[in-house]
């Protein structure tokens, strides 16, 4: 962990994610004040030609307190209920913090489907680099009025690294109620320091980030961590700040100034094409266990996936959906596009390619998974490329 950071100020478009818990309390509502507080942040990064995109949450919260709830609403449908209120109050809010600026803002909803097809992926990055290129303010946030469990893109520190990678931002900075990941948890041990910085997350990083956060957001430290995690092997730099406190992007940000505030992570080295980046975030139906062999050739030589080295068909799943591929011991070495469904899977499992015909009475593909189709879980496959 080295604390010599690159020069923030150089990055030119950024993805900026505000947690619940710095937006709104179920006690007390939207936090309208340190919205305008974030508004004023965002639009000196505008006015210095940076190109912003926020990720909000705060729905569900902000509408648990205008329904009464005193506590998290825990069925689907009283979230979902919870989140039509708090979405428009939340909307509003920041139309009119930024219109005040002379900021035309845009709410875009996205739900995992949205991500899992290619032609959606697609048609949502083009959208947001529209309302980029028009000087519009794109306003994010997952569709939970409509999102059940199986659409769940899950908490919004991973929708914000999705987004970052579909706008080709440089640098995703994660807002939170709390300074930056420490070596352990300050609210434990008095001696816990703030990480300025981090080249590589290793397993001893995740282990600092410990568990789920405090009441009211879905994700805690190890969310933040995790979508860091992502935004790397897109080759996007993340900083964990602490949006409580007035003025942190600008100090962060702002050249010659204390490089210190927060954690910064690094990108990775390498960056892996945009297909492999899409095939790296897919939702995986089911899974795998391959051999000793099988996982040799993926991870030592790059190679794709043949049924004769498939020893376990786990899920249900069809083709063209994203798998994961897992070792006799559970541990994930890859995920990619497969191309049978898992009914056929179990057929072909252990056979040669050459006799796939004679067992289904038709041969799509010699391999499982092509390789083409196939992105390491870490490191990146065939060197990022």
């Amino acid at each position: 962990m080295s604390t010599d950071r690159p020069l923030l100020s150089q990055h030119k478009r950024i993805v900026v994610k505000i947690g619940s818990n710095v937006l709104a309390s179920r006690e007390w509502g939207l936090h309208e004040a340190r919205i305008g507080q974030i508004a004023d942040e965002v639009a000196a990064l505008r006015y210095a030609g940076r190109d912003v995109v926020i990720v909000s949450s705060g729905a569900v919260l902000c509408g648990s307190e205008k329904m009464g709830f005193t506590a998290a609403p825990t069925t689907l449908v009283l979230k979902q209920a919870a989140a039509a209120i708090g979405q428009s109050r939340l909307m509003w809010a920041y139309e009119k913090s930024f219109s005040a600026l002379g900021i035309t803002c845009a709410q875009v909803l996205l739900t995992r489907e949205d991500i899992a097809s290619r032609r959606r992926f697609i048609s949502a990055r083009n959208t947001l680099i529209a309302l980029l290129a028009h000087r519009v303010l794109p306003i994010v946030n997952e569709n939970d009025t409509v999102a059940v469990e199986e659409i769940k893109l899950g908490d919004n520190d991973h929708l914000a690294a999705l987004v970052a990678h579909l706008v080709d931002a440089t640098l995703l900075i994660l807002l939170s109620d709390v300074d930056g990941l420490y070596s352990s948890d300050p609210r434990r041990d008095p001696q816990a320091t703030c990480i300025p910085q981090v080249t590589k997350i290793t397993p001893e990083i995740e282990a600092m980030a410990g568990g789920p956060g405090k009441r009211g957001g879905t994700g805690g430290m190890s969310s933040k961590v995790a979508a860091a995690k992502s935004a790397a092997a897109y080759g996007i730099a993340t900083l964990i700040l602490n949006g409580v406190s007035p003025k942190q992007i600008g100090l962060a940000l702002a050249a010659g100034s204390d490089r210190s505030v927060g954690t910064l992570f690094l990108p990775n080295a390498s960056r892996r094409s945009d297909k492999k980046q899409w095939i790296a975030q897919l939702p995986p139906r089911g899974e795998v266990v391959i051999d000793a062999g099988a996982a040799t050739a993926i991870t030592r030589g790059g190679k794709s996936l043949l049924p004769s080295g498939v020893r376990e068909v786990r899920g249900r799943f069809q083709p063209g959906d994203a798998i994961r591929c897992l070792t006799l011991e559970g541990v994930e070495l890859a995920r990619g596009l497969t191309n049978y469904g898992s009914s056929e899977m179990i057929r072909i499992a252990g056979a040669r390619s050459s006799v796939i015909a004679d067992i289904l009475g038709d041969k799509p593909a010699d391999e499982v998974i092509h390789r083409n189709n196939m992105v390491r879980s870490d490191p990146p496959l065939d060197g990022g490329r």
